[in-house]
């Protein structure tokens, strides 16, 4: 069987199930990557470099597409890039990362490590449980010499400024330093590594990190053994919405997987806000129902699709945060949208100040409405903002925190943001 064959009547469950909703861009070997997850379990792994404390909307690609090869028996190694962050990946980037220093890094390996618990099952006792490792236990200990000599030597200059990642910045004249020009030893060093004391056989990824990718099959077909036989790669495509944006990216900024960054409330309203053209994709890619379900929902118009984007935000938020708190975030929406006077499930911010302007609560840490006060004063003076129902137009309207009803006044912000308006420090 060629690759177009296996891509159009797959063998195995799982590559027809990341077929079906959308996961595959590019494969190394089509055939055999469906041979083997019809054969058995097959062990995988996608990396992730803890640059933040938490993951966000524009990860979820990866980790559901775990998910996914998780439910169709497969196992996951989940690999916190605690090393490669050390160095800092060049992919998709016009200039040099920040690197982080050691302490910062190690909090944020801990923070991320734990936000895979919602998505994949641990400790369970199946063969398949899923498994977090991070490279800087075993790139840390390299002795860079050796390292260079036995693992250097397969990789040609060549070929690596033929990637894509390298070639725009040179092309483009915009500086690589040589810390980054080594990342693609040290993430096929991780293929390696993982296929030789775990049994991984195949690396998945965003479409951006193919040539990274690549390079580890290589590398095992040169020096792996075989003992566990080819490795294998499969990336899928980069998520963009209706307008051309990346995932996970609003006007107030990133979408954070962690509830502390971004409260549920605001993740179930960056799902039930997005484009009507983006509503079967996202079905498809961010919630577990099953697909003929999807096909039925997606047959909705007009006022009955935007009960389609209730149901993509409950099971979206159900999956990242629980069903408790998404039953929460959409009581909330119901009351923040309905026109009603009860906000009691609205998100509260508490402002812990006696005075404070109407501008600078708006961009409140607590609110964050608006990412600068100067599109704040121009939001506020064009009638963007309202409390208790009234639009406020000045912008340096004095509010007095201690002065606000016990459940707060009512801030709306725009078309999405919704707050109860508390005095006084959160009651830890």
């Amino acid at each position: 069987m060629d690759d177009a064959k296996a891509l159009e009547h797959p063998r195995s469950t799982a590559l027809a199930a990341l077929l079906q909703r959308g996961f595959v861009e590019q494969v190394s070997d089509a055939t055999a990557i469906d041979q083997a997850l019809a054969e058995g379990m097959v062990t995988f792994y996608i990396g992730f470099d803890p640059t933040a404390t938490s993951l966000h909307v524009g990860n979820l690609v990866c980790i559901m597409a775990m998910r996914l090869l998780q439910q169709h028996g497969h196992r996951p190694l989940v690999l916190i890039g605690g090393g490669t962050a050390r160095v800092g990946d060049p992919s998709g980037r016009s200039e040099t990362r920040k690197l982080l220093d050691d302490a910062t890094l190690e909090t944020h390996v801990a923070a991320i490590g734990r936000q895979f618990g919602r998505f994949l099952h641990f400790d369970g006792g199946a063969p398949n449980d899923a498994l977090v490792v991070d490279n800087q236990d075993w790139l840390a200990p390299l002795r860079y010499i050796e390292f260079l000599r036995d693992i250097g030597v397969h990789f040609t200059v060549n070929r690596m400024i033929a990637t894509k990642t390298y070639r725009e910045r040179i092309d483009n004249e915009l500086p690589l330093s040589f810390l980054e020009f080594n990342y693609q030893l040290f993430q096929a060093y991780d293929f390696l590594h993982l296929y030789r004391e775990h049994g991984c056989r195949l690396q998945l990824g965003g479409s951006d990190q193919w040539g990274n990718i690549v390079a580890g099959v290589e590398l095992i077909r040169r020096i792996g053994g075989g003992e566990h036989g080819p490795a294998h790669c499969l990336t899928f495509p980069l998520l963009t919405t209706a307008d051309g944006r990346k995932m996970g990216k609003t006007e107030r900024g990133a979408v954070w997987l962690d509830p502390e960054q971004t409260s549920p409330f605001d993740y179930f309203q960056y799902w039930v806000s997005c484009d009507d053209s983006d509503v079967r994709k996202l079905l498809l890619t961010f919630t577990d129902l099953p697909v003929e379900e999807i096909d039925a929902l997606c047959q909705a118009e007009g006022a009955e699709l935007r009960e389609v984007k209730q149901r993509l935000a409950f099971e979206a938020t159900c999956i990242a945060h629980g069903r408790d708190a998404a039953e929460r975030a959409q009581r909330a929406a119901q009351q923040a949208f309905g026109g009603g006077d009860d906000w009691s499930a609205v998100p509260a911010a508490h402002v812990g100040v006696e005075a404070i302007k109407l501008v600078d609560l708006v961009t409140h840490d607590a609110v964050k409405a608006f990412p600068s006060k100067r599109q704040a004063r121009q939001r506020i003076e064009s009638g963007a903002v309202r409390i208790d129902g009234d639009v406020r137009s000045d912008p340096n309207e004095e509010l007095l925190p201690s002065s606000f009803p016990a459940e707060g006044l009512r801030l709306q912000a725009g078309k999405r943001c919704r707050f109860r308006v508390l005095g006084g420090d959160p009651v830890s």
